[in-house]
């Protein structure tokens, strides 16, 4: 079940609220809490009803684990066996295939069917085991912990909330305290969200996907096109896992729950690490304390960092996707970052707007390989982009500007630029110059105030609301199936 889709909308939501809000009065928390429950394995059934078994089966597990890590004895192995367990349950359904094909494997039934959330889901299970043998959460009973697990706002694509900080609430969960501005601010929220979403993300999409669709095909593509593409591709990518988190936290709020910020403006960061702390911050907190400082961080010299470092975004890259596409995407940000850190040790410093160029054109050009079909596809996408195919002009714009016709061939459409049109470079550059506006001179939805947060929600509403109800098939997330 999508949140962009009017049966969320106005039928799941709706419903389960008003069940949590009157358990919570007539019957009391646990009710209310047995509801939310059942509600959130409604919405992950909704997709494959067989797979909620996994993500039941998961949650038992692991609160099991946790109990016998919390013993005296046998901590170390019971927490070794539960990260062993998690990951090779994780491995089996998001890899296998994956290695099948490199291996020349056919797996039966055409292969593994992908559960939903299943790497958000697992990443939470394994923040609870560590910070269990930690000692840095306290025990909680299994309705609690289930519900912090398999809580349908951030089930199939984060925030991935730490144990600490969630569980908690869940102990303390009173959906009826202030429950009437609750419910105003959380909607507000969801609603901003989804006309990241459904507004921007999606419209952005019928500019990006012809040009990558075309280096799918290795047609030759444009330097104009490319471009487009890649800074539709950028805008796209951004609105849309940000839109998510966005409807997430605004969902959970209408319930009594606070998830984190998981974006802060991060095509606005001056150098590659204040990018990965703005950009899906949760993900970035887990690698950063349950990965690369468990390998040693930088605490063993400078030879030693840069090899945790750089395995910490591989395999960063690979959780986000089981194709050496993501493999490259990670091993590209782990370049940045050791460069990024070598630079620094010069004591050299750029101007702010420089340092933020280079930045964004990093994160830019990295993106090529993480949108790409394929390795082929990904370098003639750069071949595009750096005018190897030579520069296409619509015939519409030579006649509008006449002195650009020197700069490459006159074409009577650009072939890889959304539908092909002849007024469809207008329209993106003008829905271009209004995303990019918003992530590079706007603040945060969370850090605006009220009175900006109403004029966006008022000039997106109408336009939401038809993208929500008339469009022609709903666009799963970027993020729907990782």
């Amino acid at each position: 079940m999508l949140f962009s889709t009017p049966l969320f909308t106005i039928g799941f939501l709706p419903l389960t609220l008003a069940g949590t809000l009157a358990l919570a009065k007539w019957a009391g928390r646990r009710a209310a809490l047995l509801w939310l429950l059942a509600a959130s394995l409604v919405f992950y059934a909704w997709w494959t009803p067989s797979l909620v078994v996994l993500l039941i089966g998961s949650i038992v597990t692991n609160f099991l684990l946790g109990g016998k890590i919390r013993a005296d004895s046998g901590r170390r192995r019971w927490l070794i066996f539960g990260l062993f367990l998690n990951l090779a349950t994780l491995g089996i359904f998001k890899y296998a295939n994956f290695l099948g094909s490199l291996c020349n494997i056919h797996l039966p039934g055409g292969g593994i069917v992908l559960p939903l959330g299943i790497s958000f889901f697992t990443f939470q299970q394994v923040m609870y085991l560590v910070d269990t043998y930690r000692a840095s959460v306290e025990p909680s009973p299994f309705l609690e912990y289930a519900c912090v697990i398999a809580l349908f706002p951030h089930l199939i694509a984060g925030p991935i909330v730490r144990p600490a900080r969630i569980i908690p609430q869940f102990r303390n969960f009173a959906p009826l305290q202030a429950w009437r501005s609750r419910l105003v601010a959380g909607a507000e929220i969801f609603l901003l969200g989804l006309a990241k979403k459904l507004v921007l993300a999606d419209g952005l999409a019928q500019f990006a996907d012809p040009g990558f669709a075309a280096a799918a095909r290795l047609d030759p593509i444009t330097l104009l096109e490319a471009w487009v593409a890649l800074l539709a591709y950028g805008l796209q990518i951004y609105f849309d896992f940000s839109g998510y988190s966005e409807m997430a936290i605004g969902l959970a709020k209408m319930f009594g729950i606070a998830f984190p910020i998981n974006f802060n403006s991060p095509y606005q960061a001056r150098n590659i690490s204040d990018f990965w702390r703005r950009w899906n911050i949760t993900l970035s907190f887990f690698l950063r304390d349950y990965l690369y400082i468990p390998l040693g961080g930088n605490r063993r010299g400078e030879t030693r960092r840069i090899i945790n470092l750089m395995v910490t975004m591989l395999l960063g890259g690979l959780w986000h996707g089981a194709a050496l596409r993501f493999v490259v995407w990670g091993g590209l940000h782990g370049l940045f970052l050791a460069i990024h850190g070598w630079f620094g040790r010069t004591r050299i410093k750029l101007p702010a707007s420089p340092a933020w160029a280079i930045t964004l054109l990093c994160v830019l050009l990295a993106w090529v390989p993480f949108r790409a079909a394929s390795f082929p596809a990904t370098l003639e996408f750069y071949r595009g982009l750096f005018g190897l195919n030579g520069i296409a002009l619509p015939e519409a714009l030579i006649r509008a500007l006449p002195a650009l016709g020197r700069l490459g061939h006159i074409v009577p459409v650009l072939p890889y630029l959304g539908d092909a049109r002849t007024v469809s470079l207008p329209e993106a550059v003008l829905f271009l110059a209004l995303g990019w506006t918003i992530v590079l001179a706007l603040p945060h939805l969370h850090k605006m105030n009220q009175n900006a947060r109403s004029l966006a929600l008022a000039a997106s509403f109408a336009l939401t609301m038809q993208a929500l109800f008339l469009a022609p098939f709903a666009r799963p997330f970027l993020y729907f199936q990782f």
